[in-house]
């Protein structure tokens, strides 16, 4: 089965409970196969901390740290870069795209951002009635 990688957008709507929640959990099934930027992990950590707590933050670690956590390294880093000229894409966005291409993997995301790349899995975000 092909990677995936989930960007912070998906995560945090995972773990705090959002309306497109059930719909990324879809994509995870195997956690041997979910990528995840460590670039994710700083977002996913600063948002939980900032909207929760930080033992809620470390709770969503130890699901996140399931998958493969992958730092950018020196392709990683230069191919964001081009992404992000070429796409007009923020640096944090850019370094997670590039981690998910690096592993041939499909990203998933809420963030309009990344409407319309290759290998995006784009879901509209969704907000509670």
């Amino acid at each position: 089965m092909k990677p995936v990688c989930l960007d912070s957008s998906a995560w945090i709507e995972i773990t705090h409970n959002g309306t497109n929640a059930n719909v990324f959990l879809k994509a995870l099934g195997d956690m041997n196969r979910v990528i995840v930027s460590t670039i994710t992990l700083y977002e996913v950590w600063k948002y939980t901390v900032v909207n929760a707590d930080e033992s809620r933050a470390r709770q969503i670690m130890d699901v996140l740290l399931q998958g493969m956590s992958v730092p950018p390294d020196a392709d990683i880093s230069l191919n964001a870069a081009q992404l992000s000229i070429g796409h007009k894409t923020a640096m944090a966005d850019s370094l997670i795209y590039a981690t998910a291409l690096a592993h041939k993997a499909t990203l998933w995301t809420q963030d309009n951002d990344f409407e319309g790349l290759p290998h995006v899995k784009y879901i509209p975000k969704t907000r509670k009635p």
